[in-house]
């Protein structure tokens, strides 16, 4: 006999292929990989070291995802830092530094808001956590109210951060002195307590449900 678990997309047995994926969550690895270069151009990029971090994150995309490359299962998050540190690094080799005055003020803010407009607009197709949280969870499952739920919530809460964080770096632009509370402080706390939502909603939706 059939067992019924596998009829059912939201069971929530703790044996199930469900709990033991986290419920519907992206892996930790594989998503937060797919922000590392995000994360090393922002820390490295500077009035007199944008064009440094535009190359080192560029290398840092395509040396991170090379596995994903020859498997052909490259995701959102993985193109899009790939095409978009490749255009700011063509930029920075092939115009003046006078032509690139708005880039090295707004470096930061701007690749805040792409991922942004990025996580924020996969909502319409496949929230970006859910390719990650696919490597983890059977086929079956991918189609569950749970599932999708519990990946909207999670896309919705990493693209909210970053319009924060984006908008963080348009006032750091005009805090003067206090500038490196917006530019540093503000990004890393939100960054953090994205990290802990993505490690406890899903533990959470599980818990409802299996109270329910």
């Amino acid at each position: 006999m059939a067992d019924p678990r596998s009829d059912d997309p939201r069971s929530n047995d703790p044996r199930s292929d469900d709990a033991r994926s986290d419920g519907g969550a992206p892996r930790r690895g594989g998503v937060f990989l797919g922000f590392a270069p995000w994360i090393i151009f922002d820390v490295i990029a500077g009035p007199s070291t944008w064009k440094l971090a535009a190359l080192t994150a560029l290398a840092a995309s395509l040396v991170l995802n090379l596995p994903d490359l020859r498997r052909g299962s490259i995701k959102l998050l993985e193109v899009t830092g790939i095409v978009f540190f490749a255009v700011i690094s063509v930029l920075a080799l092939v115009l003046d530094r006078h032509d690139l005055i708005w880039l090295e003020t707004y470096a930061q803010t701007l690749s805040s808001a792409v991922i942004a407009a990025v996580a924020l607009g996969s909502l319409a197709f496949t929230p970006f956590t859910e390719q990650y949280a696919r490597e983890s969870v059977p086929r079956e499952h991918w189609g569950s109210p749970l599932f999708r739920r519990t990946n909207r919530v999670l896309t919705a809460v990493w693209g909210g951060a970053f319009v924060l964080i984006a908008v963080a770096g348009l006032v750091a632009v005009t805090a003067g002195r206090h500038g490196d509370w917006f530019n540093w402080v503000v990004p890393a706390v939100l960054l953090v307590l994205a990290v802990k939502f993505t490690a406890w909603y899903p533990e959470h939706v599980r818990a409802g449900a299996r109270s329910a």
